[in-house]
């Protein structure tokens, strides 16, 4: 896995934030690729891949699927990332898909949209 694909991850993520994070969203939330501590690119770069062979099984068909799916995927990987890499991560940063913020639930279904529009073009 490439830190480029983690990169892709976090771009979407950041892009997300700015578009339905509602105010100003917090510095920790569109920090750099560079300055996010090497967990969290480890943990965007694991989730890319894993929704990139989602929808490589799936032949493409993902497209079929509601944001609200789409989303709940992102987040369900996400959350195991960060129980691989975090020995007590706090509750909110494994939330479940119900208790997540709206923005937040519109942000992941938005990141699964960005990988696959990147994965289907190439």
């Amino acid at each position: 896995m490439s830190n480029e694909a983690g990169q892709r991850f976090r771009t979407a993520w950041i892009m997300g934030v700015k578009r339905h994070f509602p105010g100003e969203p917090k510095a920790g939330y569109i920090v750099p690729w560079e300055e996010m501590p090497a967990w969290e690119q480890a943990a965007a770069t694991a989730v890319y891949e894993q929704v990139r062979q989602f929808i490589a099984i799936s032949d493409g068909t993902t497209a079929r699927l509601s944001a609200d799916q789409r989303g709940q995927f992102v987040a369900a990987c996400w959350n195991a990332q960060v129980h691989k890499h975090l020995e007590s991560p706090k509750p909110s940063y494994v939330a479940p898909w119900e208790a997540l913020p709206a923005w937040q639930r519109e942000v992941d279904a938005d990141i699964f949209a960005a990988i696959e529009e990147h994965e289907l073009e190439g």
